[in-house]
């Protein structure tokens, strides 16, 4: 697990704290990363079963609809670094509550020491366009294609072209064939701890929806 997910992030910093005016409770941070919560993700990749791996990731998302494109920075310590940079493939697996262990173990664990899928009792299943494999316990797997390695610094970020999905069945209402994934039960993952996704609240555009 990288180090800034495993301290949560940033910390307080040890200056004195600057009070706003009229009772402003907050107060100032040194810069850092402090945008949450982030998906908890299993990246799997690897072309053929001996080099099969898994890291738990946190630093991943969307950047675009048309393509479809994603990303996932990496430490280039991390060993599936490499394997992701030879092959330049990888699959996104969202986790919920049933692969919280598995999203911590292989984030604290590394696949030079042992085979995660194994260790975890997880089924790889080769993917449909890439060589990797995707995890066949999660409710979403997402097939990605690396268009481009950016170094930033503490990790590189693998700009990736999404060439395929993965949906769990269970989730799709057989009537109107919705995608329910809140009944996946998804997590996520917040300034060092992992959370059930909550009650929801509204529905894209409910705020101009106009009333009855």
């Amino acid at each position: 697990m990288d180090k800034d997910r495993r301290q949560g992030g940033s910390k307080a910093a040890p200056k004195a704290p600057f009070r706003g005016e009229g009772g402003d409770t907050h107060t100032q941070w040194k810069p850092g990363n402090m945008v949450y919560p982030l998906p908890a993700v299993l990246v799997s990749c690897g072309s053929t079963p001996e080099e099969y791996n898994l890291l738990t990731v946190s630093w991943a998302g969307t950047v675009c609809t048309n393509p479809p494109m994603c990303y996932i920075s990496v430490r280039p310590e991390r060993h599936s670094y490499n394997i992701i940079k030879r092959n330049r493939e990888f699959v996104i697996n969202l986790t919920n509550e049933e692969l919280a262990r598995a999203a911590d173990w292989c984030g604290v664990r590394s696949g030079r020491d042992c085979d995660k899928f194994r260790q975890m009792k997880l089924t790889p299943v080769p993917g449909a366009v890439v060589a990797a494999p995707r995890v066949g316990q999660a409710p979403v797997s997402i097939e990605c294609r690396v268009r481009d390695i950016i170094p930033l610094g503490s990790h590189d970020m693998f700009l990736a072209d999404v060439v395929n999905v993965w949906a769990d069945a269970r989730y799709i209402d057989p009537a109107t064939g919705e995608f329910r994934l809140a009944d996946a039960h998804l997590i996520a993952y917040s300034h060092g701890h992992y959370h059930k996704l909550g009650e929801e609240i509204g529905k894209f555009g409910w705020s101009v929806r106009k009333r009855k």
